[in-house]
């Protein structure tokens, strides 16, 4: 009896293996398979997760220190001067978002927009949170240029390959998620990313 249970025990965990291994392949007669995730998928998923955090710090913030800046925190030992300013950190976001990601898609730069600190029109904290919406969905558009025959050609005049430029935006604004997380922090507010998930 014994090595009938096992038998019948090696060939459900065989089965379950098998099925496993087919994943979402294995499908009713008639339905659609799932597909394969393609570059333009993967890369948009990342413009998604730093979108989401950094459109969480700029709310987290209020307006009324959207000017701060913690060279006036007078630390000793310090070396913040001339540092950008809350708004000023998120405006370069928004901006480099547009001279990475704009030669992938061909779209043109938004009216004032001439250096990495963004249009001296945009001051408001909506503006600020629009202009970087605005730049985020570049992004994606950016991301769906993408397949794996075109990501490792350079775009126009670019030395960066396609997949280059798209994964640059990425890192750049995690870098100034970072600071501005800080930021955050010099003003006593917990960054979203940080505060417990009420239950």
């Amino acid at each position: 009896m014994r090595p009938v249970r096992m038998f019948l025990l090696l060939t459900v965990l065989i089965f379950a293996v098998t099925a496993l291994g087919q994943g979402t392949k294995s499908t009713a007669a008639g339905a659609p398979q799932a597909q394969e995730p393609t570059i333009a998928a993967i890369v948009d998923r990342e413009i998604s997760n730093v979108e989401k955090q950094l459109l969480d710090v700029a709310e987290a913030m209020p307006e009324e220190k959207y000017n701060f800046t913690p060279e006036g925190l007078n630390i000793p030992g310090d070396d913040y001067k001339g540092v950008r300013t809350f708004a000023g950190q998120v405006k370069h976001v928004a901006a480099s978002n547009y001279f990475i990601w704009s030669p992938l898609t061909g779209d043109k730069m938004p009216e004032g927009l001439k250096d990495g600190n963004g249009p001296q029109s945009i001051k408001t904290k909506a503006e600020i949170i629009s202009f970087l919406k605005d730049s985020f969905a570049l992004g994606h558009k950016a991301a769906a240029t993408l397949t794996t025959e075109n990501m490792l050609q350079t775009p126009g005049s670019s030395k960066s390959t396609r997949l280059r430029l798209a994964v640059f935006g990425v890192e750049h604004a995690f870098d100034h998620y970072g600071q501005l997380v800080e930021y955050l922090r010099m003003n006593g507010i917990v960054p979203p990313a940080s505060r417990r998930q009420s239950d």
